[in-house]
């Protein structure tokens, strides 16, 4: 067929066309005349290279999946190649949704800020501030001690979990890729007008976890430009909790729910009990290419945490 018939058969332009035969993805037989001729092989590599280009993959890196159709796959993404050109390009994406997300936590602050400067109305910020007294951690916070409990992380392999997000996702922790990824594991948030569990503030490693988030909220473009691809906390509290708790403190990053501690007991996370729950002890992992790379534990003062993330990141560049 023609290259007209071609572009119509596969709901696209004749330039397109020319442009992915110059990239080398396709390559029509030439008839005696000089004329190109193409074949029904062709439509499918086309509209492959079409779909592929609207999920967001650039037509230079369609090629694996072409590879793979060439090779005698019945689909495009039957081959190991393809699945790496996947999970290159969810990467991008979720590099860019978190950028976006961040500059969209920024507006906002400004836009509250703005509309309520030379006010006497207390911006929403500000009540929050002012009658959540959990955002204020007690002077005498017991320091949780070292006890070794993480030292077996570091070098460890990431377990292929399907947990939940605060996006309505399913994510799996151990397909990140080469970007780092930050995963700040908590025991609980606790909610205005919600009581703590008793003697919450006497558990070494238990208060501070609304602080925790707000200094990963506030340095979580920092902590982007400092080599994390993505942040995410994690808890056992159900995803409908954590998305409460995104709007109410305005995080730029999703929330992981793992009801069942199902990490803890794959990974050997340290745990506790109290008032017949079991939860997390605070720590923080560093993913990276399905290993993790890093562990801190214990973490404390649970406020500072995030710089102290942010200044290893950035002493331990890639």
């Amino acid at each position: 067929m023609r290259i007209s018939e071609l572009a119509r058969r596969a709901d696209t332009t004749t330039k397109a066309v020319r442009y992915y035969e110059s990239l080398g993805l396709i390559a029509p037989e030439r008839l005696p005349n000089g004329y190109r001729d193409y074949g029904e092989d062709h439509v499918r590599l086309v509209r492959e290279i079409r779909t592929l280009h609207r999920l967001g993959i650039p037509v230079e890196r369609t090629r694996p999946f072409l590879e793979c159709l060439a090779a005698g796959r019945a689909h495009a993404d039957d081959c190991p190649a393809s699945l790496a050109g996947y999970r290159e390009a969810i990467d991008e994406l979720t590099e860019r949704i978190e950028s976006l997300t961040a500059r969209r936590a920024t507006l906002i602050a400004n836009l509250n800020a703005a509309a309520h400067r030379g006010s006497g109305v207390v911006p929403p910020e500000g009540r929050a501030t002012r009658s959540m007294d959990y955002l204020t951690l007690p002077a005498d916070l017991p320091v949780p001690e070292d006890d070794g409990a993480a030292d077996h992380l570091p070098g460890m392999k990431v377990p292929g979990l399907a947990l939940h997000d605060t996006a309505g996702r399913t994510v799996h922790l151990d397909v990140f890729g080469p970007r780092r990824t930050v995963v700040y594991v908590y025991p609980l948030t606790g909610r205005p007008g919600t009581d703590l569990p008793e003697g919450w503030n006497s558990i070494p490693g238990a208060r501070g976890c609304t602080p925790e988030s707000c200094g990963f909220r506030d340095h979580f473009q920092d902590l982007l430009e400092a080599g994390a691809g993505r942040v995410y906390g994690l808890s056992s509290q159900d995803t409908d909790y954590q998305r409460e708790v995104v709007e109410r403190l305005a995080l730029p990053f999703d929330m992981l729910s793992d009801p069942g501690l199902s990490l803890a007991d794959t990974l050997g996370l340290p745990t506790f009990e109290v008032q017949g729950m079991r939860l997390f002890r605070r720590l923080t992992l560093v993913l990276r290419a399905g290993v993790i790379e890093h562990v801190f534990h214990p973490v404390f003062p649970p406020n500072e945490h995030a710089q102290q993330v942010l200044t290893w990141l950035r002493g331990n560049p890639l």
